[in-house]
C-alpha cells in the first residue's frame, strides 16, 4: 500500500532537511520525499500547516510491565507514547520479574507487536535482583547474561532506579556489555549521600522540613562511571541528567573524545524543587528537581549540543501510592503525552533550540546512539513518521491522557505543539483525539 502525506514542512535532521514536499511511504518503508503536489498514485492525505519528522524516539520509559500493571501496561504506555508523537520507546529492566531473562524481554517484544501502538525495544538490566515484597527490596546476585539478553532483542543495559553502588561490579559490567557491543546506560547516585532523601537538597527542602538529595550525588556517579568508561572502553550514556556539575561532567569527557552521550528530561528545563511546595509528591521524582542554576545550566548543555538526547523517564504510578506522605510516596512522574509540548513550548519559542535541533534529539540522536531503527525520513529507511500541529494550543489535563496513571507536575500547564497522528511501520496510529480543534488550534486537553 502506498500512501502520500502532502504538503507538509518536513523536517529531518539526519538528512539535513527542512522544505515543505511529499512524503510517499510504500508498504513499511520510506519511499521518496517528491516536491509539493506531485502526482501520485497512493492514498493521499493533505498534511498541509503541519510538520512531519521521523517517528520521535524516548530511550527512557517505565512501562511497569510485567509486574505492575496496575500503574502501566504495555498496552496503554505505547498508547500513551502515540500519543505525544512517539512511534518508539526503550522500556527499563526495572520490572517485576526484570528484564533480566530472555524469556521476559520476548514477552514484551511480542505484546508491543500485537497493539502496534509503537516500537518497543527492552532494555536489559546489568545486574540482576530480585523484589520481595517491596518497591525498593532488592537481592544482588551478579551479572545477567547479556549476550543471551541481547540475542533475544534488548537494545541495551542499564542499572536505572536501582544504580550499581560497587565500583568493581560496574567495571564487570561495562566490560561484559563492551564485549556484547552494548552501550551501559547508568543512573548516577552515590546512595551514601541520598539515603533517606525525597527531594532536592536545599532551601525548599529546609522550608519543608524534609531530608535532602544533594546535587553532588549526581556529579559523583557520573565522574566515576564516566572514568570506568575510559577505562573499558565500553560506551556510555548518562541518563536523566539534572545537575551543573554532571551537564560539565559530559562537556569535557566528550572533548576528551570518549565514547559518552547523555540525556535530560523536560521536568529539569521547566520546573525547580519549588513545584515540590505543598509537599505535592506529582513533583517527586529522582533525580529530583532542582534549583533555577541548575535548570540554566541544563538549556546551556542541550543548546551547545553538550546533552544528546531528550527523554522523558516515563514513570507511573496510581493514585494511592503517590496519595500519602511526601517522603513515603514513589519516585517518578508521567512524561510521554507532554513531552515534545513542553520541549517546543520551553525551548523552541523562547529560542534556546531550534525546532530541527528538538527534533533531533527526540529522533535521529537517540537512534544514533543505541542502533535503533528509524530516526530518518531517508528513502528505504523504516516508515515510522510523527506529524505535529505547532499551533495547536492546550492545557494538560491528566485525567484525560492515555496512561492508566495521572501523576503529572504540570497539571493545568498551558503548552503549544502537539503530535496530531503518527505512522508505525506504515501504519497510521491515531488515537481519539479532537482533529478538528487540533487543526483549528484551539485549547483543548488530551482526549481518550
Amino acid at each position: 500500500m502506498k500512501r502520500l502525506l502532502a504538503g507538509g514542512r518536513i523536517i529531518d535532521p539526519s538528512e539535513n532537511c527542512d522544505r515543505i514536499a511529499d512524503l510517499l511511504i510504500e508498504g513499511d518503508r520510506i519511499a521518496a520525499i517528491l516536491p509539493p503536489g506531485s502526482e501520485v498514485e497512493a492514498e493521499r492525505r493533505d498534511v498541509s500547516g503541519l510538520v512531519v519528522t521521523p517517528g520521535l524516539i524516548d530511550i527512557h520509559v517505565h512501562l511497569r510491565e510485567p509486574g505492575y500493571e496496575y500503574k502501566e501496561d504495555i498496552e496503554s504506555g505505547t498508547r500513551a507514547a502515540a500519543a505525544g508523537g512517539f512511534t518508539a520507546v526503550c522500556c527499563m529492566p526495572n520490572t517485576n520479574p526484570p528484564i533480566a531473562d530472555a524469556s521476559v524481554v520476548s514477552q514484551i517484544i511480542e505484546k508491543a507487536e500485537r497493539y502496534g501502538y509503537a516500537r518497543v525495544h527492552p532494555i536489559g538490566a546489568i545486574q540482576r535482583f530480585e523484589r520481595d515484597g517491596g518497591a525498593h527490596d532488592r537481592a544482588e546476585d551478579g551479572l545477567t547474561e547479556m549476550a543471551d539478553l541481547m540475542a533475544a532483542g534488548i537494545v541495551a543495559v542499564s542499572d536505572d532506579a536501582f544504580p550499581i553502588q560497587n565500583a568493581e561490579t560496574m567495571r564487570r559490567g561495562m566490560e561484559y556489555a563492551h564485549q556484547c557491543g552494548l552501550t551501559v546506560l547508568t543512573h548516577n547516585e552515590e546512595k551514601s549521600l541520598t539515603a533517606g532523601g525525597s527531594m532536592n537538597e536545599g532551601a525548599t527542602a529546609t522550608r519543608l522540613g524534609l531530608p535532602g538529595m544533594p546535587a553532588i550525588a549526581e556529579d559523583i556517579a557520573a565522574a566515576r562511571n564516566i572514568e570506568l568508561a575510559r577505562l573499558t572502553g565500553c560506551r556510555l550514556h548518562l541518563l536523566h541528567i539534572s545537575t551543573a556539575g554532571t551537564v560539565e561532567l559530559l562537556r569535557r569527557a566528550k572533548k576528551e573524545g570518549l565514547p559518552i552521550s547523555g540525556e535530560t528530561c523536560p521536568h529539569y528545563w521547566s520546573l525547580t524543587d519549588d513545584a515540590c511546595a505543598g509537599y505535592n509528591t506529582n513533583a517527586k521524582m529522582n533525580p529530583p528537581l532542582r534549583i533555577p542554576e541548575d535548570v540554566e545550566a541544563i538549556k546551556a548543555g542541550l543548546a551547545d549540543g553538550a546533552i544528546d538526547v531528550i527523554a522523558t523517564d516515563h514513570a507511573p504510578h496510581a493514585d494511592y501510592e503517590k496519595d500519602q506522605e511526601f517522603d513515603r510516596a514513589p519516585f517518578g512522574i508521567l512524561g510521554l503525552e507532554t513531552c515534545f509540548a513542553l520541549a517546543y513550548t520551553y525551548l523552541v519559542k523562547p529560542g534556546i533550540l531550534s525546532l530541527n535541533e528538538v527534533i533531533a534529539r527526540m529522533s535521529a540522536n537517540p537512534s544514533k546512539i543505541l542502533g535503533l531503527p528509524g530516526g530518518t525520513l531517508k528513502p528505504g529507511s523504516p516508515a515510522d513518521v510523527t506529524v505535529l500541529n505547532l499551533d495547536s494550543r492546550w492545557t494538560v489535563r491528566a485525567g484525560h491522557g492515555q496512561s492508566k496513571s495521572r501523576n503529572t507536575p504540570f497539571e493545568g500547564m498551558e503548552l503549544q505543539g502537539r503530535a496530531l497522528f503518527t505512522i508505525v511501520r506504515g501504519r497510521i496510529v491515531e488515537l481519539d483525539l479532537d482533529h478538528a480543534s487540533e487543526a483549528a488550534g484551539l485549547s483543548g486537553g488530551l482526549a481518550v
